[in-house]
């Protein structure tokens, strides 16, 4: 059985070592897209699905080489884009591999503390979801750091436009002034405009980037300034203060909806809260829950009624501004 064991592993990694390697880019297919997108005598295969990729052809290391998984995903766009926007290093294996090495720890860690089997796969699920939870708060607090730092760029640039400056210099200004994300993604566009890069497209590879309903306003008012002319720094002032009021006014609704938010953590995990303090006391007792049929069922419409009660009141205190 162990030579068998052993005989499975080997297989299956060749197999997926295979792959891998039948996925993988050729080294020499880089560096024609990046050439023929500087010099513009064709279109690269990499950039034949819109300007977004364009820029991530100049972006990428050569020497960067997809893996399996990373060219699995390549097809879908949200993923890769998901990671650009919480700017980070991970790729879709790295993400995997921890998710898998911290399901593992987590089934480990649940038999040495001599829990019931049945909660082990749910331990190592809730530990396995940890690198996800992690992305996806780390994109929400860069997305909203940004916002929050979006109006004093524009009250930036147009001081410096109002002082002579070209909107190239106030990109440059806000690179160099602010921090990151905002100083970063200014810089990206200051950059690729040194690159040969047209600003329009530079600008709506940004509002790519980042989804943000005011970033579209202020590229918007450029490219409407480049075409017909007018007053861009009035422009960008307006914009900033519209900016700020909404800021206002979602602070102020945060308030308002404070109690029913903190009511529906509170419902949330009352039902968790209890399930552990009653293991802690008669374990026996919920591992009904595990072993019965009956039981199965109902903890799988607990389930099912736990996220439909989440919606809701999602739905209730999450108010647009």
């Amino acid at each position: 059985m162990l030579l068998i064991s052993i005989c499975a592993f080997v297989s299956v990694a060749a197999l997926v070592g295979g792959l891998a390697l039948v996925m993988r880019d050729r080294p020499g297919s880089k560096v024609e897209d990046r050439l023929d997108l500087i010099t513009g005598v064709n279109v690269p295969s990499a950039a034949k699905n819109g300007r977004i990729k364009k820029s991530s052809v100049l972006a990428q290391p050569l020497d960067a080489m997809p893996g399996f998984f990373e060219a699995f995903f390549t097809r879908f766009d949200n993923i890769n884009l998901l990671f650009e926007q919480a700017d980070t290093s991970l790729t879709i294996t790295r993400l995997l591999l921890v998710s898998v090495i911290m399901a593992i720890v987590g089934a480990g860690l649940g038999a040495a503390l001599g829990l019931h089997p049945a909660l082990m796969p749910v331990i190592g699920v809730i530990l396995g979801a940890v690198p996800l939870v992690w992305l996806l708060l780390r994109h929400r607090r860069r997305l909203k750091r940004f916002a929050e730092q979006l109006p004093d760029a524009l009250e930036m640039m147009s001081r410096s436009l109002r002082a002579g400056q070209s909107i190239g210099f106030g990109f440059n200004m806000v690179a160099a002034e602010m921090a990151a994300p905002i100083g970063k993604e200014f810089g990206r566009v200051f950059e690729e405009q040194n690159l040969g890069i047209p600003l329009e497209e530079s600008l709506e590879a940004m509002t790519g980037r980042i989804p943000s309903l005011d970033l579209k306003f202020f590229s918007t008012a450029v490219i409407l300034q480049r075409q017909t002319g007018g007053d861009l720094a009035e422009i960008l002032d307006k914009i900033g203060s519209l900016i700020r009021d909404r800021f206002r006014i979602w602070g102020q609704v945060q308030a308002l909806t404070g109690e029913g938010r903190l009511s529906g953590i509170v419902l949330l995990a009352l039902p968790f809260a209890l399930f552990l303090a009653v293991y802690q006391l008669n374990s026996d007792y919920v591992m009904v829950l595990f072993s019965d049929p009956m039981g199965t069922k109902m903890l799988a419409v607990a389930i099912v009624m736990q996220v439909l009660g989440a919606l809701v009141i999602r739905k209730i205190v999450n108010i647009k501004v």
